[in-house]
């Protein structure tokens, strides 16, 4: 849907809502101030939205529609795009995972994940509790081994499918796996690799563990927003910003409204996490091959219209 200035209305707008004819509204679907609220606002920017489901969104030039997603022209950027995309299984898959294997505990899950290597040596796990937005999977639980695996040909090995990993592996494989697939999915979105930023929002982006394996899989810095309800400071700031073009009469940039301001508003982010080591970056790479050209094969055996 496109944001519209409703202007000059005025059966609707003097008679129902008692408006002034020189007033004008702006009509937004709640992407779009969630992401103006997050300050999302040039090409690299990306959020991700830690909650009951994850969201991740961005901002960029080159997008790559496909169905697997959602690209949304930009109302603050004539010159950019937002893209989005879903995933049903978010927190109550974490939470499941942390139930069964880390004494319903997360400081037990964190304790897991830390003493867990990165890349999980070769295990690779597919969790959906709930049937699958991205990709379009029924509940089921699949997971895998790396067979002789080395780090430096991680997309060269065969899997081995089995029934169940030991507790500290199963829950680096569910977070590495979720972000895998965030970071799979949104490159093949036209998102840029790695991202200028992210900032992450929603329940578990308060767990600084998950965040630094955000930073180590898509090699960036992570911030974190200093206010939870980034959807109405959106909605305000899109409001403003509408005012403003159409007192200047003319399109002008969000950023005008608090560049350079950042540190002394609610607007400011927290760096929560730094960017992984390069190399590392670059192994994840591989490993995201890897498990897309498992997931394309579920898709294609298991996955629904």
């Amino acid at each position: 849907m496109l944001d519209l200035v409703l202007r000059n209305q005025e059966s609707i707008f003097t008679s129902e809502l008692g408006l002034s004819i020189t007033e004008y509204a702006l009509r937004s679907i709640l992407f779009y101030p969630i992401s103006i609220g997050l300050t999302l606002n040039s090409p690299g920017d990306l959020a991700i939205s830690l909650g009951t489901s994850d969201t991740v969104f961005g901002i960029t030039t080159e997008h790559k529609p496909s169905l697997e997603g959602h690209v949304f022209p930009n109302p603050v950027d004539t010159n950019s795009y937002m893209v989005m995309l879903c995933y049903k299984n978010g927190s109550l898959a974490r939470e499941d995972i942390r139930n069964q294997c880390a004494d319903k505990s997360w400081e037990v899950f964190n304790k897991f994940l830390q003493q867990t290597q990165p890349l999980n040596g070769g295990k690779l796990g597919f969790y959906y509790k709930d049937h699958e937005i991205l990709p379009p999977l029924p509940v089921g639980f699949h997971r895998y081994v790396l067979e002789n695996f080395n780090e430096e040909s991680l997309d060269e090995g065969r899997e081995c499918e089995v029934k169940e990993f030991d507790p500290p592996s199963e829950v680096r494989a569910l977070v590495e796996g979720q972000l895998l697939s965030m970071r799979a999915h949104s490159e093949r979105f036209g998102m840029p690799s790695p991202p200028k930023r992210i900032i992450a929002t929603g329940g578990a982006s308060a767990n600084d563990c998950i965040l630094s394996s955000i930073a180590s899989i898509f090699g960036c810095n992570v911030y974190t927003v200093q206010r939870p309800d980034s959807a109405s400071m959106g909605a305000a700031l899109r409001a403003a910003h509408g005012w403003l073009c159409n007192k200047k009469g003319n399109f002008v940039p969000i950023s005008c409204m608090y560049m350079d301001k950042m540190e002394t508003t609610s607007l400011k982010c927290k760096l929560a996490a730094t960017a992984g080591d390069q190399e590392l970056v670059s192994k994840y790479a591989l490993l995201m091959k890897k498990r897309v050209e498992i997931e394309n094969r579920l898709v294609q055996k298991l996955g629904r219209l």
